[in-house]
Formats: structure tokens, sequence, C-alpha cells
């Protein structure tokens, strides 16, 4: 059943596939909506926005693609929403986590929660003495990354001191060197909240030599069999990566949990690994932009963009109350 709004939910988004099957669930339902794309999107700071509630699905990793101006136009549009009391969900302060992981480490330490030791960096050559005290082999990520963009691995600290003439640190000229975790059994576990909520986990096995982990290009349980060819990215096998469902222990649900709130993310995912040589677990990464694993009901067993889709009809109607109640009073 269609929701019943006087205004549609917007939709605002980067990435040309990753919403389809959202975009096709709305559809089915009849429910009113508008999809905004980041990279055409203008506004006019005088207008009163027409949404009864806006999901922002702004891809940090839009830069790969041409599109890297647009996430900072998006922190702009975001706060404009906000100051109108438009409901925003995945809104400023969520976005803010999205785009710095320094500062999500920084949240992470602030909750006593594990994660790999690090150092935040903004000039290139600052990375052979940030590393000095951690443990190799170490990394150096971009600050705004997304998709595992310029990851880079560094096995000895002679290695790293040699690269550094060609360290990308992003657009934003920051980045971290971290320790990088040796994954037991080569797989990494993907937990996804709704609503703040736990939703499903899944994990996933890689064969190391990529740092680009979407779920939404999975395409091959771990039995072997191949999940559906329509929703899966077509270069996806080809990466060797392999899915399954998976509940983590309580106390990972109840940690994942906290970080959303903290981070203001309703609708996203955290990412974990276990130290094969330390058995430690580690929290090292947090998505606002969380794509739903591919085939989802061959891999978790159920449909969660119809959860979502449920999850968005509900918010957006309580949106749509709230104001009615103001514009009365």
């Amino acid at each position: 059943m269609s929701a019943r709004l006087e205004r549609p939910i917007a939709i605002f988004y980067e990435h040309p596939e990753w919403f389809k099957p959202l975009f096709a669930e709305l559809d089915r339902r009849g429910t009113p909506y508008v999809k905004l794309n980041a990279a055409e999107h203008v506004f006019d700071p005088a207008e009163e926005p027409a949404y009864s509630l806006v999901f922002n699905r702004m891809s940090p990793s839009a830069y790969l693609r041409g599109r890297g101006d647009a996430i900072f136009y998006t922190q702009s549009w975001l706060s404009h929403l906000e100051r109108r009391g438009v409901r925003v969900v995945n809104g400023t302060q969520a976005f803010a986590n999205e785009i710095s992981k320094a500062g999500q480490l920084a949240l992470l330490e602030s909750l006593g929660l594990p994660y790999p030791r690090a150092r935040v960096i903004h000039r290139a050559e600052q990375a052979p003495a940030a590393a000095e005290g951690l443990r190799f082999p170490v990394a150096v990520k971009p600050n705004i990354g997304g998709s595992g963009a310029g990851v880079r691995r560094f096995d000895t600290p002679e290695a790293l001191a040699e690269a550094v003439g060609g360290l990308d640190l992003g657009i934003d000229s920051t980045a971290l060197v971290q320790e990088f975790i040796i994954q037991e059994e080569s797989r990494i576990t993907r937990v996804e909240v709704l609503g703040g909520q736990y939703l499903y986990g899944i994990r996933i096995y890689t064969p190391g030599t990529s740092f680009d982990l979407c779920p939404a290009d999975v395409c091959q349980r771990v039995d072997g069999a191949e999940l559906d060819a329509q929703i899966c990215a077509v270069d996806a096998p080809k990466r060797g990566l392999r899915v399954e469902g998976y509940e983590p222990p309580r106390p990972v649900i109840e940690a994942v949990e906290r970080i959303m709130a903290e981070s203001g993310i309703e609708v996203g995912g955290i990412e974990y690994m276990v130290d094969a040589r330390d058995g430690q677990l580690y929290y090292y990464d947090i998505n606002a932009l969380s794509n739903f694993v591919a085939d989802a009901p061959n891999v978790v067993g159920f449909d969660p963009f119809a959860r979502l889709a449920d999850w968005l009809e509900r918010e957006a109607a309580a949106a749509e109350a709230v104001r009615a109640r103001k514009e009365a009073a």
C-alpha cells in the first residue's frame, strides 16, 4: 500500500546504479517520491523545500566519477534543509562522519571501542614519521574515500618512505597512516542498521587484492552459488568476492548501534574485522552511504529494500504530521 503523503519523499543521490532497487520498490508501491541527482542539483536558500523527507544518499567516492564538487555542495544543502525544518535522513552530522575517516576514529576512541591504531596527516612527507611506532604493514587512506578509493598498503617503513612522492591524500589533503589488519580467514564483517537498529549482518570473503568491498557488487555466495546476475555488477565475480549471511554476537550489535547513534546515522553500515595475528576485533569503517547486499533474499533471507521503503514511508508520514501541527498552531 502506497504512502498517503502531501509532499513527496526526495532521494538525493549521485551514483547512477546503486539505488535502482529502492527506486523500483517505491515505484511498485506508488509511493510519491522524486529523484534528486546531486551532480545536477541547485537550490535557492529563499525557497521552502517541498519534500516530506529527504533521504541523503550522497557518495564520498563521487570524486572518482568526476563529481567531487558535489560532496562539499551536499554539506551546504543539508544544512539548509535542516534550518528549514525538513526531516533529513542521514543529515549534516551523519554526512560529516561519512566524509571523515579521521572523525570516525575520534568517535570510536570516544566510545572506547577498538580500531586499528592510526595517525592523521595532511602532507605526504609526514607519512614516514607518522608510521613510527605503528605495527607494519600499514595503510595510507585518504580521509574522504569510499569504495576503497586511494588506499595503499606498505609492508615496510622503507617502502613507505620510497612512496612519499606518489602518495595521494585525496581531495581534502588529509589521510590516515593506519595499521593494516591481517584479516582472519580473509574476511570482513559488515553490519547494517535501519532506523539506527540492527538490520542484518554479512561476511565478505576477499582474496586480499582489493579494498573495494561494496556489498552491492558481491555476486557469489561462499558455497559457490552465483547471485542474481541482473542485480550484481558484471565485474564482481572477477574480483573473487564471496558473501554469506551472518548474525554477529550481541555485544557487537550493541556497539554498532551505539556508533550509529553517536554518528547521527540512521541508515548505514559498520565494518569490522578480526586480526588473524592476535584474534582482536577492530572496527574500521563507518558508512552512512550503505549499499545493501546484492540479491539479499538469497543471502540474508529477506528484502531490505522493502523494509527501507516501509521505514521511509513511516518517517515521511510522521514528519508531515509534525509539520501540520506546527502550521495549525
